[in-house]
């Protein structure tokens, strides 16, 4: 059996609930948490809400006029955790608006380096949560696992789950419905089968990453990929 007890995970809930107790997200994001803290991970959860975020492409906006942001002490958390996951509700069919924020605020620190000189996300591993009741579970995965591939995470298979409901009004996700023993969605094989498959293929991929100390350096850093078989040496004739 896998060892894990030497990872950290963050899972940052974008709900647009500022109450954490109101969020249907955070419900789902509790039970991946669970696996991983029984599995010994170290998991810390941060409610987007709960603090003051302000918009704009500055690691700190304090430094450009803004009089209060807490990003950096959320950044600095995102940053100590080999695992990030992202939960987010569905809104017109995509990802929460607070959840856009958070991908901004990420990206302003994309251009800094780790320690081996590559892109700051590079190393760690990035899973989302997703949860509604119209369909859009797909297309918000696809928006935000493609932007945290963009700055760096390494995306591991079945790197999302998700609940949904019927289409239109009604229950949410871990909803108690009268008449029912068992909370809405607690009993979707599907939701807690891919559940169950992201948070071990998220705890497998950091183990890997960080057993094998990081991604590999070659061809990936700005200061020497020329040194590397590269895009500017190769043919410019046309293919085919």
């Amino acid at each position: 059996m896998s060892d894990f007890s030497h990872l950290s995970a963050l899972f940052l809930n974008c709900s647009l609930e500022y109450d954490p107790a109101d969020s249907h997200t955070a419900r789902l994001m509790s039970r991946s948490a669970g696996i991983m803290e029984a599995e010994g991970v170290s998991v810390e959860t941060v409610h987007a809400l709960e603090h003051v975020i302000p918009h704009g492409m500055y690691p700190d906006l304090t430094e450009h006029g803004r009089p209060r942001d807490d990003w950096p002490e959320i950044q600095a958390k995102i940053m100590a955790a080999d695992i990030f996951v992202m939960g987010t509700p569905i809104w017109l069919g995509v990802k929460s608006s607070v959840a856009t924020l958070a991908v901004e605020r990420m990206y302003a620190s994309s251009g800094e380096t780790n320690d081996k000189g590559q892109y700051l996300y590079y190393g760690k591993t990035a899973g989302c949560i997703v949860t509604g009741n119209e369909d859009g579970v797909k297309a918000c995965s696809m928006d935000i696992l493609y932007a945290m591939s963009h700055i760096g995470y390494t995306i591991p298979p079945q790197a999302d789950c998700g609940w949904i409901g019927e289409v239109g009004p009604g229950s949410s996700y871990g909803d108690v419905v009268e008449g029912s023993d068992v909370p809405t969605g607690f009993d979707s094989d599907f939701t807690n089968q891919n559940c169950t498959f992201m948070t071990w293929n998220l705890m497998h991929t950091a183990a890997m990453l960080r057993a094998n100390g990081g991604f590999p350096t070659d061809g990936n850093r700005a200061e020497d990929y020329q040194n590397f078989t590269n895009a500017a040496d190769q043919s410019v004739d046309p293919i085919g």
